[in-house]
């Protein structure tokens, strides 16, 4: 059988150990190179040859940080300024500054830092120092930068205190605030690690937080993943078959059929933290929540923020990328569609594949399977496509979806998205149907097997089963609380309810992620169509399929009967007892149904209520809201603010996700607007909802996609396992090469 070495970033690792390291991987099997570096560091002191950098904004403490840290240590403090550049140039740094300039003052400083070489050793930077671009480099070469991220207003505040009246391209016309926002791209730029030093947080306290993430950095042996089915005697396994996070986004369902979950949990942000984010943009906040939650072995920062920052650019037609919108009365909306194809699956999607393009190995291609209820397919299709050439050689998607289980203007984005290594599938048959035959055909090993071996070709999954679709998801819940303090609707501290469509569980499961971090979520509110089984079993905790059918109602993305991410939730109210969760879900596989137990309920109803929406209450709806303030929802948002306007107590904001634009499903809007002559056409019918100068506008993206032609060329193939298994292996011989 072919074996792979997944590639991973090695900046920390000396040539010679690098060396010896990959001659024992050539003779035993396969390890992830980020196990090299934990092992490696296993055996290192804290600091051992490596400088800690400290690195920010003038006023930051680092200085103060510094000693502190170095004192704990017991290990040499250098203070650039102090230590370096004054005992240099034989005068202090401002006579300096006032003596050349600006410009000159930092090519001074960076000719200083140049010759400058320790070990071993706490360095505080001068807060100019990061403009230099090689003196940086120099010192990245035996150091561990850590930025202290202090919110401009504290440090213009702590500035003024000091009497600092001059800093570094300070001139006039130039204020100190511009000053201190330009820095930021270069802090960003350098830094391995990021601590957020949030108010009037002590020196004291951000040396015990630089210290605990040195140690996160160096060690990630306890980042690892299990399995929600994985008894807890089985987890003291061997290093070798440990999972982390680039182990996890490759393989996407682990070998027992079960869901990967972090084996320690989710890291919970203090309130000094979240309020340091307050002011901040979409991007920065993605930022400081990922890779608190992406190890820097799997991930470096630096690599991260490339990630987010061409996930969440111009394809975003907004520059809140999801900006909350007040409804009416304390209902806020979460607009989650602002993304290419007009769902909040772009949120993961214009992520994921970059993500996943880092983390698997260059030796091998990789076939990415997807099933979808809608907005899925065109999101993922989307987001693949705009990988790097190089890399679509390598990675191809495809899309299982219903064939006549998704909207007519749905079915034309998944097929208009199509490209030279992404296609749709239609299927006979419902979404379950799609969902259940990928999850039988990645744990049917003979058949893997086989594509690895005669084709070099290994399978991934891009649903929310995979777990890096739900870390971008956690953020927008985040952002979405965060924003409703900046606008002052609410002080920080206190609770807001959400709403949010559900089906699939993955959504409203990444809200629970963000309760637990810390963002005073009081409850989720689940919103289910006419295929309620959510709701009852929210209500009874009895899960039950027997005798159910699909219905297709007017909102597909949530017309789902097993939902994936259910599973992780179960996982962790049962305290990670995977033994359990494996009961339960064999037996719903064997009869149909599974009963929680009275404990196991009550944990769940502390966290969720629930509730469902006729076809009829969905459509008046949309019609209500339109006709009270010109807005148009969708049919999924619909759904949720229908349940919400049930379940809310009215004591606290609600903020709603608006999960969809209306533009994906025009003929119920044009229905529940009492249009009657509603054309067939798809584009037409954006065309005529255009002509009432709707708010929001018709999405742009779905109309270029829209007037694409070739708009019904697609493959479709029958309910049959055998029949997808073949579909895909052609596809396999026509996109990759054969191994002979």
């Amino acid at each position: 059988m072919l074996h792979v070495v997944p590639y991973q970033p090695l900046r920390l690792i000396t040539q010679n150990s690098l060396t010896s390291m990959c001659f024992k991987l050539m003779l035993s099997r396969p390890v992830a190179f980020a196990q090299i570096w934990k092992s490696w560091f296993s055996s290192h002191s804290l600091v051992g040859n490596k400088n800690i950098i400290l690195m920010g904004p003038p006023g930051a403490g680092k200085t103060t940080v510094g000693r502190i840290v170095g004192q704990k240590l017991d290990c040499p403090v250098i203070d650039i300024d102090d230590d370096v550049l004054e005992t240099t140039w034989n005068m202090s740094v401002s006579e300096k500054l006032q003596e050349v300039g600006n410009e000159q003052f930092l090519e001074e400083e960076g000719k200083a830092l140049l010759k400058f070489s320790a070990s071993g050793s706490v360095i505080s930077l001068t807060g100019s120092n990061p403009m230099h671009s090689a003196g940086m480099q120099h010192m990245k070469k035996n150091g561990i930068v850590v930025y202290l991220d202090v919110p401009t207003t504290v440090i213009m505040s702590r500035l003024k205190s000091m009497k600092v009246d001059r800093i570094v391209g300070q001139s006039p016309g130039i204020s100190l605030k511009d000053i201190l926002q330009f820095r930021k791209q270069f802090y960003k730029r350098w830094y391995d690690i990021h601590v957020l030093c949030g108010g009037d947080i002590a020196a004291e306290v951000v040396a015990e937080k630089v210290l605990d993430a040195v140690k996160r950095y160096q060690n990630s042996e306890l980042e690892t993943f299990i399995s929600t089915r994985s008894s807890r005697s089985g987890r003291s396994m061997e290093k070798d078959s440990r999972k982390y996070f680039s182990d996890v986004v490759t393989e996407g369902l682990a070998p027992d059929g079960g869901l990967f979950v972090p084996e320690r949990g989710l890291p919970e942000f203090t309130a000094g933290e979240w309020q340091s984010l307050i002011e901040a943009t979409y991007i920065e906040r993605a930022q400081v929540i990922l890779e608190r939650c992406v190890h820097p072995a799997d991930i470096p920062a630096s690599k991260l923020a490339e990630i987010i920052g061409t996930a969440y650019g111009e394809n975003f037609t907004c520059s809140k990328i999801a900006p909350v919108r007040h409804l009416a009365g304390n209902q806020f909306l979460l607009e989650l569609f602002h993304g290419p194809t007009a769902s909040f699956k772009d949120f993961a999607l214009q992520m994921v594949p970059h993500i996943f393009a880092y983390c698997i190995p260059r030796s091998c291609n990789y076939l990415v399977l997807v099933a979808t209820s809608g907005d899925t397919g065109s999101a993922v299709l989307d987001g693949f496509s705009r990988l790097h050439d190089t890399d679509k050689q390598r990675i191809a998607v495809m899309n299982f979806f219903p064939e006549d289980g998704v909207s007519p203007i749905q079915k034309s984005q998944m097929i208009g998205c199509q490209k030279e290594n992404a296609w749709s599938v239609g299927v006979k048959s419902d979404f379950d149907f799609c969902q259940t035959a990928i999850k039988q055909i990645f744990t049917n090993s003979d058949y893997t097997g086989f594509l690895t071996v005669e084709y070099g070709t290994a399978l991934a999954a891009a649903n929310s089963i995979n777990w890096a679709r739900l870390l971008p998801q956690i953020v927008y819940h985040a952002s979405a609380y965060l924003d409703l303090v900046r606008q002052d609707i609410i002080p920080f501290g206190s609770p807001v309810d959400v709403c949010i469509p559900t089906g699939n569980f993955g959504n409203i499961l990444a809200a629970l992620y963000a309760k637990m971090m810390g963002i005073p979520i009081r409850k989720c509110i689940c919103a289910s169509n006419e295929n309620n089984v959510l709701t009852d079993f929210v209500r009874t905790g009895v899960y039950d399929l027997r005798g159910r059918k699909l219905i297709p109602t007017f909102s597909p993305a949530v017309d789902i009967l097993k939902s994936s991410n259910l599973e992780r939730y179960l996982h962790l109210i049962a305290n990670e007892d995977g033994q359990l969760v494996t009961q339960l879900y064999n037996q719903l596989e064997n009869q149909g149904h599974f009963q929680l137990r009275k404990d196991l309920l009550e944990k769940l109803q502390q966290d969720l209520v629930a509730g469902w929406c006729s076809e009829e209450d969905c459509l008046a709806a949309i019609h209500s809201v339109y006709s009270t303030t010109g807005y148009i929802l969708d049919t999924h948002t619909a759904v949720a603010k229908v349940v919400a306007d049930r379940l809310q107590d009215r004591t606290c904001p609600i903020i709603i996700s608006s999960t969809a634009h209306y533009s994906k499903c025009a003929p119920a809007i044009l229905r529940a607007l009492r249009i009657a002559e509603i054309k067939q056409n798809p584009l037409s019918q954006l065309h005529l909802l255009s002509s009432y100068s709707p708010l929001p506008p018709v999405h742009w993206g779905l109309l270029e996609t829209l007037k694409k032609k070739g708009n019904e060329d697609h493959q479709v193939c029958a309910a049959d396992m055998g029949m997808l298994m073949s579909r895909i292996e052609t596809l396999i011989q026509n996109h990759f090469m054969k191994v002979f």
